[in-house]
């Protein structure tokens, strides 16, 4: 968004914070001033690099133009495949973490409900890990800018796009050499070149400007660029060295003879010969001189190797802060020195989600606050993006540990342990996981179905004797007659046992025949199971009243 002080459109939002509708709906770099920017093509300062160069481009970085240092950083991830990989691991373990939007201290039910409206803005925008990837790309020139693309969609402003920006367009304060000027110049103010000394502001709320602080000092200096400039160098040195020595290594010297008084033109064409017969194995000189081939030379490839080793491990170390995540040597590449590597490398991506969420929260999420928000006052109540860097802890470890602490009387607060653990609390109405009840064995459940039936007969039992009396007294009479029930309702069972037991008697040849024949017999109880266990429950029941009611 675009603020301005010229600007006449200016309206107010719903909470009468001041700002221009046409800043909105335009972008700073359209501005016919800095139409130079895009046509602005890069010099590739790499080529024929020397150290004297090199030091002239970080010089002129220092006093505030970043051009040359910022395309020597493009030249140096286009060229060195190291360089580029490196950054890319660096790069894009940030893609990988989640982030949340977090109110601020003690907030109210409308900061908590704005908090929530952005998150679910910016969760749909399908935009945010492009932006994330463009702004890490600081790392390496220490700076990074991205023009936004406001819409308005119904009520709501919101980006429609994050358009990077190259880095050659911009520049810091210049120092001026006339004393009796009062302008002060910040020069870690980033602008953009429109052709005056301090170029022109970047406008509020138009642009994420990330500047990475890979190191202290001013913003030209800032960048990895500086410290991979050096390295980059020489192991291009390293690198053609290798090229020259591989193109001439075992082929012989060859030394031409000419006759005396031969002229220029004769020496001339015996040197093509010479240069040319070791590639082609052919050639052809004019009568009269010599070619003598000496020893085929000599040399070792060891000391242009361990030149590039060398400076791929410099790299390695200033973008991982190690090198066994990338290169190993078989000498001192132990596990436990990989592990310590690689949580410096973690370290590394912690700080840099860090600073990337600080700056969201100032160019993304405050604008993104004040022009929808309806409970913004003023920007120290800002909702923060925060990247979730906190490891979760060791499930296991605490459940073990916790339930014990607890129990000797340890206050533990519950969103500590979920904090700890990584586990969000459950929203109102939102389906959790609960314990299931265990699921009963095959022969356990055949034992519990008639258990539950026992139960089911003996309640309709009980609420039959209940409707037929309000005082039911049980005396010897109703002792029979239950007894009475139980041998009518087992009469019949033991009448099949009998059955069963008959016809194997009347059908055996011999005693061992029916010793057999009532081993294999399988005579099911379950049915008189259940009519004991109801007898039991019931005289049981009868015993109870007669002792509740005195009788």
């Amino acid at each position: 968004m675009a603020i301005t002080k010229s600007d006449k459109a200016v309206e107010t939002d719903r909470n009468g914070t001041r700002f221009s509708v046409k800043g909105l709906k335009k972008s700073q770099t359209d501005n016919a001033k800095l139409a130079h920017l895009h046509s602005h093509y890069a010099q590739h300062p790499s080529r024929g690099l020397t150290p004297a160069k090199l030091a002239r481009i970080l010089s002129l970085a220092e006093q505030g133009d970043l051009i040359a240092q910022c395309e020597l950083a493009e030249d140096m991830e286009e060229k060195d495949g190291h360089i580029f990989s490196e950054l890319q691991k660096r790069r894009r373990a940030l893609l990988d973490v989640e982030w949340q939007i977090v109110p601020p201290r003690n907030a109210s039910a409308a900061e908590i409900k704005d908090g929530e409206m952005l998150t679910e803005q910016l969760e749909d925008m399908q935009i945010l890990d492009d932006l994330i990837f463009d702004m890490s790309d600081a790392i390496l020139k220490g700076f990074s800018n991205s023009e936004i693309v406001w819409q308005q969609q119904g009520t709501l402003w919101l980006p429609e796009a994050f358009n990077f920006k190259d880095p050659s367009w911009f520049m810091t304060g210049q120092a001026n050499d006339d004393a009796n000027s009062k302008e002060v110049v910040d020069r870690n103010e980033l602008r953009l070149r429109d052709n005056t000394l301090n170029g022109a502001a970047l406008q509020p709320f138009g642009w994420v400007s990330h500047v990475h602080k890979t190191k202290s000092g001013y913003l030209g200096r800032n960048g990895l660029a500086r410290v991979l400039a050096w390295p980059f160098l020489f192991k291009n040195y390293g690198v053609r060295d290798l090229a020259e020595f591989l193109e001439i290594y075992g082929l012989p010297l060859r030394l031409g003879k000419y006759p005396t008084g031969a002229d220029k033109t004769e020496k001339a064409t015996l040197l093509r010969a010479v240069m040319s017969i070791g590639h082609n194995a052919g050639g052809i000189i004019p009568k009269g001189m010599d070619i003598d081939f000496k020893e085929a030379a000599k040399g070792n490839k060891d000391p242009f190797e361990y030149m590039i080793s060398l400076m791929e491990k410099t790299v390695s170390k200033a973008i991982l802060g190690g090198t066994l995540t990338s290169q190993a040597d078989g000498k001192s590449s132990t596990n436990a020195l990989g592990n310590v590597h690689n949580e410096v490398r973690q370290e590394l991506r912690d700080s840099d989600l860090k600073q990337i969420g600080n700056t969201l929260s100032r160019d993304l999420v405050l604008p993104m606050y004040m022009l929808n928000g309806k409970s913004y006052r003023t920007p120290n109540r800002s909702p923060r993006l925060v990247f979730n860097i906190v490891e979760a802890e060791d499930l296991k470890g605490y459940a073990e540990s916790l339930p014990k602490l607890v129990d000797i009387g340890f206050a533990i607060p519950q969103q500590w342990a979920q904090d700890k653990l990584q586990i969000p609390v459950a929203q109102k109405g939102e389906i959790v996981l609960i314990k299931q009840a265990a699921q009963p064995t095959s022969k356990e459940a055949e034992f519990e179905e008639p258990q539950a039936k026992l139960k089911r007969m003996a309640i309709k039992r009980i609420v039959a004797l209940k409707s037929q009396s309000e005082k039911v007294k049980l005396e010897a009479d109703d002792v029979d007659e239950m007894s009475e029930r139980l041998a009518s309702d087992m009469s019949p069972i033991l009448e099949g046992f009998t059955d069963e037991v008959r016809q194997l008697v009347e059908s055996a040849e011999s005693l061992e025949a029916l010793q057999v024949s009532l081993n294999k017999l399988d005579l099911s109880i379950d049915e008189a199971s259940e009519i004991l266990q109801l007898a039991l429950v019931a005289a049981d029941l009868a015993g109870q009243h007669d002792v509740l009611s005195g009788s």
